[in-house]
């Protein structure tokens, strides 16, 4: 059987191909044909085809994607659904009382703290992307996701991931400007710039995520694929795609590098600025308070970016899909649990806020 699929297909002798059938027997479609599938790789490229007795544009339609997880022991379904409940409902409460604290106190109706409650939104569109997922495919034995199910996972969880990204460098922005140009901060970041920084910020948010949405939707699968992740993570689904994805993956590292370059820029760039700033201060009290105005959003971006581009040099270096799961999970999970705690501990501000919220309660 192999041999003659070899000389069909005109493999060169040197190739070694390794043939796998993709389509399981149990799939089927409506015209009533069984349509089968192998895939050959090539040892010596590094590439990989599809043969298929269809067109792969025609399967599209009927796909389901197999989420895997973490673990397919039972053993560690309970463990693994206590863990993602209690992060998820930690990250709720936290950004909650991030936003009740702002929005309740008229001393937090400035610029930096409303770019902090728009944060903390997005970082409970965030989560929510993915966990709830998690949670429900745990409980009901159920890890199958549709194809439309996982283009609109994958255009929300780019929405709000990029909102998130873009947002830090509006509040770098913020910082640089109060510390840098105290006397014309009233008049530089006022009410009307904020408002139209967020509206630019969703925009922007909005076109990464149909873009990439976008290339995704270009990719065809020959059949029913199991995703090695807890969401559809599009590096694993070019992996997983059966046509050529060179082109895809040259568009998804450009979209990557301008929606992802230029925030990472304006805050370096606008911290460059505030450092260069601070030391020109002559006493070690005003670097302290002029640091310190900043420090809850620095942690922030380092935790961000850090767990973000930890992920990225991991998934290049490292060939173990469990091991880029966990390591997704510290940025899509963990560090948007964390922010609420970060800006509680090390801005007073917020302290004092949520301690009057508390009491009013009580």
């Amino acid at each position: 059987m192999l041999s003659q699929l070899r000389n069909v297909a005109k493999f060169p002798s040197s190739v070694n191909t390794l043939f796998v059938n993709c389509m399981h027997p149990k799939y089927s479609h409506t015209d009533g044909f069984l349509y089968t599938c192998f895939c050959y790789v090539n040892s010596h490229l590094f590439s990989k085809s599809c043969l298929c007795s269809v067109e792969p544009d025609n399967l599209t339609d009927v796909l389901e994607f197999l989420l895997l997880g973490f673990s397919d022991d039972p053993e560690w379904q309970p463990l693994t659904f206590s863990l993602f409940l209690s992060m998820y409902v930690v990250t709720m409460l936290g950004n909650l009382l991030i936003i009740l604290a702002v929005s309740s106190d008229s001393h937090l109706h400035t610029p930096m703290y409303v770019f902090l409650s728009i944060l903390s939104m997005a970082d409970i569109g965030f989560t929510s992307t993915t966990v709830p997922k998690v949670i429900l495919d745990i409980q009901t034995h159920n890890r199958v996701i549709s194809h439309a199910g996982c283009l609109i996972q994958l255009s929300f969880f780019y929405l709000f991931g990029c909102l998130d990204s873009v947002l830090l460098t509006m509040m770098a922005y913020d910082r640089f400007v109060a510390i840098c140009y105290p006397l014309y901060y009233p008049v530089i970041v006022n009410p009307r710039l904020c408002r139209l920084l967020i509206l630019v910020s969703f925009l922007i948010s909005l076109l990464d995520s149909q873009l990439q949405c976008l290339v995704v939707s270009q990719l065809t699968f020959c059949t029913n694929v199991e995703i090695p992740h807890f969401f559809c993570d599009p590096p694993q689904l070019l992996k997983l795609s059966c046509n050529d994805t060179s082109t895809n993956k040259i568009f998804m590292y450009f979209i990557g590098a301008i929606f992802g370059g230029i925030p990472v820029s304006g805050i370096l760039f606008s911290y460059t600025r505030i450092l260069s700033s601070v030391l020109r201060v002559p006493s070690t009290g005003g670097k302290y308070k002029a640091f310190s105005t900043c420090g809850s959003h620095l942690s922030v971006v380092c935790l961000f970016y850090g767990t973000g581009l930890g992920v990225y040099l991991g998934s290049t270096v490292s060939h173990s899909p469990r091991k880029d799961a966990v390591a997704s999970m510290m940025y899509a999970v963990v560090a948007p649990m964390l922010n609420p705690f970060i800006y509680s501990l090390r801005n007073r501000d917020i302290k004092r806020a949520l301690q009057r919220l508390l009491n009013r309660t009580a």
